[in-house]
């Protein structure tokens, strides 16, 4: 099957007035897991365009707050939302938390970050593999014991170095691809669920 930008995913998504169709990826992990619920404080990595970020919006109410960071600008306006345009290596967290009225521990971090992709497939798997290293230091850092992580691979040889370190965080490991993942996509999800004290 030919590769389509334009396929079913990405009409739901601009039929939802989502920004991106990869909303449908984390509502799928939602959905297997329960991972945002009302009154959540969420971490958004790697936020651009904001389609996650919209999704965590709705799913935590009023009540819920979404911190995304990105890179990249977003411009979808969400009442209980901030973006911040930054690099995360160069940020120091705990001062952007106070500026923006956030305090840590969060209730979720959750990581759609990707590398600007090479097209060499080893390098980019490399990149993929640090933005996972990092944010997972984000979640030991600032999610509550309890709280859960969703963060983007690109699937390498790397995957049991990264699995054994979210297993040693948190009580349940799960690696998924979700439906709406396209199929010649290397992309995994790794979802670390009710983190150690």
């Amino acid at each position: 099957m030919a590769y389509n930008p334009k396929d079913h995913y990405f009409k739901k998504a601009k039929k939802e007035n989502f920004a991106a169709r990869s909303v449908f990826k984390l509502e799928e992990i939602d959905q297997k897991f329960k991972v945002v619920r009302p009154g959540m404080t969420v971490l958004d990595l790697g936020c651009a365009p904001g389609s996650w970020s919209q999704y965590c919006s709705q799913k935590v109410g009023e009540k819920g707050r979404v911190l995304g960071v990105d890179l990249s600008p977003v411009t979808v306006k969400l009442p209980n939302a901030v973006f911040i345009q930054a690099d995360l290596r160069d940020l120091h967290l705990e001062d952007v938390f106070k500026e923006h009225g956030f305090t840590p521990p969060f209730d979720l971090v959750v990581s759609d970050m990707a590398p600007k992709t090479t097209g060499i497939r080893i390098t980019d798997q490399a990149r993929s593999m640090e933005l996972c290293e990092l944010a997972l230091d984000i979640s030991r850092r600032f999610l509550k014991p309890g709280g859960n992580f969703v963060c983007k691979l690109f699937h390498s040889d790397d995957f049991t170095k990264l699995r054994d370190e979210i297993k040693k965080s948190y009580e349940r490991f799960e690696a998924v691809k979700p439906d709406s993942t396209r199929k010649i996509s290397k992309e995994i999800f790794l979802v670390g669920l009710k983190k150690k004290p």
